[in-house]
C-alpha cells in the first residue's frame, strides 16, 4: 500500500503556493508512491477521516502505510519530503557467500 496524500479536490489547481499542489510536487519529485485521496472542499465538516488522524481539519495531509499522519504547514512538508523523510526504504544488497 502506497502513502496516501490527503488533499483538497482541486486538482487543476497547480500554481505557486498552493499547498495541496506544493505537497504533491515534492513527492511527485522525490518519487514518492502515493494515492490522492480528493478531500471535501471549501467545507471542512466532511473531512472526518484527516480529522480523526490528525487532530485538525487541515490539508495537506499525509497517511502513511503504517496508520499515523503527517501534517505541518506545507512548505515545512514539503521540506521534509526533499529531505527524505518519505522515501523508500533503501535495499540491502545480499550477503556474499564468505570465502572458501
Amino acid at each position: 500500500m502506497a502513502v496516501k496524500l490527503h488533499r483538497c479536490g482541486n486538482m487543476w489547481a497547480k500554481f505557486g503556493r498552493h499547498p495541496c499542489w506544493t505537497v504533491q510536487k515534492a513527492l511527485d519529485d522525490m518519487g514518492v508512491e502515493y494515492v490522492v485521496v480528493k478531500e471535501s472542499w471549501p467545507s471542512r465538516k466532511g473531512r472526518t477521516e484527516v480529522i480523526e488522524g490528525t487532530g485538525q481539519s487541515g490539508l495537506p495531509a499525509i497517511e502513511l502505510e503504517n496508520g499515523t499522519w503527517y501534517r505541518e504547514e506545507s512548505a515545512a512538508m514539503a521540506k521534509a519530503i526533499r529531505a527524505g523523510k518519505f522515501s523508500a526504504p533503501a535495499t540491502t544488497p545480499p550477503a556474499a557467500d564468505p570465502p572458501a
